[in-house]
């Protein structure tokens, strides 16, 4: 048993120390345009979104956009979909899904929106209103400066 045990480690690791299998790497890579012009994932049958472009977020800016459920008096009174991005200096594409099921008729719909910067909040999205519970595009939104 003595003299099997040398030759029986030393060929363990000869097989050890050869060079591991690596996969195949796809030799090909996705140009950056490619993959801006990629298809969004798509949306779960039982999800809408809203989706549109924000003008005016400094590069860097921490931007917070909700759907929310608002009272009478505009106070937040539930929260429908949120969504966090960071700026890039240019036009901002968004898409904020959210469950229609979770509309209550009668009750005021809004999208909300600010921009932070450093923890300091510098702009603000005007109250949107958002009448159906649908899919929509919203187009290009303007961000104004915060009070």
């Amino acid at each position: 048993m003595r003299l099997l045990a040398p030759p029986t480690l030393a060929g363990l690791l000869a097989a050890c120390a050869g060079a591991p299998a690596v996969p195949p790497q796809p030799t090909t890579k996705p140009t950056p345009e490619a993959s801006i012009a990629a298809a969004p994932a798509p949306l779960p049958a039982h999800l809408r979104e809203l989706s549109g472009r924000l003008l005016g977020v400094p590069r860097d800016g921490e931007v917070e956009l909700a759907l929310l459920l608002v009272d009478a008096r505009g106070l937040p009174q539930g929260l429908l979909g949120n969504i966090q991005l960071t700026g890039n200096g240019a036009t901002l594409p968004f898409r904020l899904p959210f469950n229609p099921k979770a509309f209550i008729p009668g009750v005021q719909v809004e999208l909300r929106g600010r921009v932070n910067r450093a923890g300091r909040l510098i702009l603000r999205l005007p109250p949107q209103p958002i009448r159906h519970s649908d899919s929509q595009q919203l187009g290009e939104l303007q961000l104004v400066p915060a009070p």
